[in-house]
């Protein structure tokens, strides 16, 4: 006769995430949704877009609108050369780039590792944060990066769910 396991391990469920710097913030966000990690490349403009949307990049045949998160999320001083990072991100069936200051490691959180985030009131826009994760002495702030991405004060998808 087999024992059963331990139900706590049973229902605990590791994740991987994209650690990523911004100003001097340590963020992350959920890998599966990382298509790769380049260097930043000149864009092309787009007229009337908001100031964090930098532009479009052609990568490899798909037009791809780059953000910039450190204007966004108003953190980090935006700079643009052979040291600034953006990370590809595939999110439903979209690909679109996001320029940070640097991406750090690849990290493993259980669920019951994410704290809720607190309140901020309207001076911080905690909608799009899944929550707090502490990790040694640094506090990892662990961004929804879907419910960004997808949120019409971005404008990058439709609103309207083609299911």
């Amino acid at each position: 006769m087999s024992s059963l396991p331990n139900s706590s391990a049973v229902h605990s469920v590791t994740k991987e995430f994209l650690a990523f710097v911004l100003g001097d913030e340590t963020y992350a966000l959920d890998i599966m949704s990382v298509k790769e990690i380049r260097g930043y490349e000149p864009v092309t403009k787009i007229a009337n877009a908001p100031n964090y949307i930098k532009g479009v990049i052609n990568l490899r045949g798909d037009i791809v609108p780059i953000v910039d998160l450190r204007i966004k999320f108003g953190v980090g001083e935006p700079s643009y050369n052979e040291w600034t990072i953006v990370i590809m991100l595939n999110i439903k069936d979209r690909i679109l780039g996001i320029v940070v200051d640097g991406v750090s490691d690849v990290m493993n959180f259980e669920e019951e590792d994410i704290k809720p985030a607190p309140e901020f009131g309207a001076a911080f826009d905690s909608r799009y944060l899944d929550g707090l994760a502490a990790v040694d002495d640094l506090m990892v702030i662990v961004v929804d990066i879907e419910a960004l991405v997808s949120s019409e004060e971005l404008g990058l998808f439709d609103t309207v769910d083609t299911v």
